[in-house]
């Protein structure tokens, strides 16, 4: 998957805006104003960083060696630094949705709820 399609799909979800509030490079993708991915678009390969369930941290890294990497600049128990243009589209929209996924569960109920009752997505 390219960039611009890793754009779209995060974008497509309800309730996801993309901004860059570190830089200009950095794209980052909020659901109801918590990251759930983060693009730096300077860097080659192609990256971003998604988070994932600490059980299937190892598996998935052992699984993609050298295609999904601890987290750079992020909590490496939670956040996975993915080479997109090297995973499986399939795998990598997976890991897209568990790290929306993951970020939706922990939101508190009435943000949930305003989320819950948007269009789209």
């Amino acid at each position: 998957m390219h960039i611009e399609a890793f754009r779209e799909y995060c974008l497509q979800k309800k309730g996801v805006t993309e901004s860059f509030p570190f830089d200009q490079y950095t794209l980052v993708f909020k659901v109801m104003n918590k990251m759930f991915a983060i693009a730096p678009l300077e860097r080659l390969p192609p990256q971003a960083n998604l988070k994932a369930h600490p059980d299937r941290i190892p598996e998935l890294r052992e699984t993609y060696d050298g295609r999904i990497l601890p987290g750079y600049h992020m909590n490496k128990s939670h956040w996975n630094t993915v080479l997109i243009e090297q995973i499986p589209e399939e795998i990598l929209r997976g890991l897209i949705d568990e790290s929306y996924d993951l970020i939706v569960a922990s939101l508190p109920r009435k943000i949930w709820e305003a989320l819950d009752a948007m269009e789209g997505g």
